[in-house]
């Protein structure tokens, strides 16, 4: 079978190798993917790769061999999943506990750019807890994971103040809920109670300072790969005894939150934002135009089916 490999050339960041078939664990089915949804996080990790990294995470296919201990669904079965590594070839192997079954009604392509960054959102949701009526200042809000958290935040009752670096990403977010929509965080009119921040630099510092006394910023990302500077007397200035919490999504089963989200895609209460879908021979030219933000919300890519 065909799978992309890391080159380490940051002009061409993967190119097709010959492989063969996964070899499955007893609790792992075999999925033939139809689509995968690259990370712009794997984009960075692909400009110096580790030996041994098979990139793809995020993939959505049938299932062409079951689980050997009988976990999971059966040969036959539309799914989305969030592999390990390894999504990014014509064959993955999946661990049932990480899959979930697709309603007629979604597109391999819809299915593929959920699972990071959906269950990314999802979780940090409910690590913020009761949102109904609260303040939510939210940056880098128009990457894959910026688009969820502003429709679910928006239909859980916050006031969202989203970080947009253009009118058009603006507009998008305002149709998924945003209340505000602002160019850069020093133009967000505060005060918040929570502050989702992904972009690093300059912008957490900003941003924390627009929280209440007592808020909380949950950091997770550093889109702008940018090191975070604080100063503690400019904390004094308003949101003293402000939290700081770092955030990471990773922790499997996945299968449970992928369900989730696919009821709610399914019900029409969310909406995958896929800017870019292409052919996977295209896979390194997307990959450079996601690395470099030229693409609103997730990019995906198709392996032999209609999109």
């Amino acid at each position: 079978m065909r799978r992309l490999m890391p080159t380490g050339d940051v002009a061409r960041p993967v190119e097709f190798a010959q492989d063969a078939q996964p070899t499955t664990a007893p609790d792992e089915v075999l999925v033939k993917v139809e689509a995968f949804s690259p990370n712009r996080g794997e984009t960075f990790l692909l400009e110096e790769p580790k030996p041994g990294l098979i990139p793809g995470k995020d993939i959505a296919g049938l299932i062409v061999q079951a689980a050997a201990d009988g976990s999971g669904p059966q040969a036959g079965t539309r799914v989305v999943g969030h592999p390990p590594m390894g999504g990014w070839a014509e064959y993955a192997a999946v661990p049932t506990h990480s899959l979930a079954v697709l309603p007629d009604e979604i597109t391999p392509v819809h299915a593929a750019a959920l699972p990071l960054a959906g269950i990314t959102a999802l979780r940090l949701l409910r690590a913020v807890g009761a949102l109904a009526g609260r303040r939510v200042l939210l940056t880098g809000a128009s990457g894959g994971v910026g688009h969820y958290l502003t429709e679910l935040a928006a239909a859980a009752g916050a006031q969202v103040t989203a970080v947009s670096a253009t009118a058009e990403r603006g507009a998008r977010l305002r149709e998924l809920g945003a209340a505000a929509i602002v160019h850069d965080v020093s133009d967000a009119e505060g005060p918040f109670d929570v502050v989702l921040e992904s972009t690093g630099g300059s912008a957490l510092a900003a941003a924390l300072a627009r929280l209440v006394p007592g808020g909380t910023l949950i950091w997770y990302g550093q889109a702008s790969r940018a090191p975070v500077t604080l100063n503690f007397f400019d904390l004094l200035a308003g949101p003293e005894n402000a939290v700081i919490r770092h955030f990471h999504y990773a922790g499997a089963p996945y299968g449970p939150d992928l369900a989730t989200l696919l009821r709610l895609v399914a019900d029409g209460r969310l909406h995958p934002e896929v800017g870019r879908v292409a052919d996977w021979s295209q896979t390194a030219e997307v990959l450079i135009d996601l690395r470099e933000r030229r693409i609103r919300g997730n990019a995906v890519l198709t392996i032999g089916v209609a999109r």
